[in-house]
């Protein structure tokens, strides 16, 4: 594919999940996609459903996101994002947090998704009743066969 149909792919996704459109967030994957919040310790999520269901045991919690691109490059299928996300819980509290997202592509369509960011710094700002719920979600739901939401 072109620079510019990854570039297209990859806005529509990171607009998808601002917007929790979750049909159309699915729709920039990768049947095979393989994502990873690189410096935690699970192996992230395997498959469209997966990612998703991944993604929702925060975003399913969230009143708000917005994401701030400040740089993205894309050199043919592999693509550099600087972005900064602000969390807005449904109970008020917010989380800022800066992250380095490598996509790559194939066909179009996001492969690999790896998200890199400083833990310590963004899960501080969770309220305690969210890190409740993020403890209570296991790696091994996330990898494997591909679960349909």
């Amino acid at each position: 594919m072109s620079r510019e149909e990854n570039l297209q792919t990859i806005e529509r996704m990171w607009a998808a999940l601002s917007a929790q459109d979750w049909e159309a967030l699915k729709g920039c994957l990768d049947p095979e996609v393989q994502y990873e919040d690189v410096p935690t310790e699970d192996t992230g999520a395997t498959g469209p459903e997966n990612t998703v269901r991944r993604l929702r045991i925060a975003f399913d919690h969230l009143i708000h996101h917005e994401h701030t691109i400040h740089h993205l490059a894309v050199d043919g299928d592999l693509a550099m994002l600087d972005h900064t996300e602000v969390w807005t819980f449904k109970t008020g509290e917010t989380a800022t947090n800066r992250f380095a997202t490598v996509h790559q592509m194939r066909a179009g369509k996001i492969y690999r998704w790896s998200d890199i960011w400083d833990v310590n710094k963004f899960v501080s700002q969770f309220p305690a009743w969210f890190l409740e719920v993020m403890a209570a979600a296991h790696a091994s739901d996330f990898g494997g066969e591909v679960v349909e939401s």
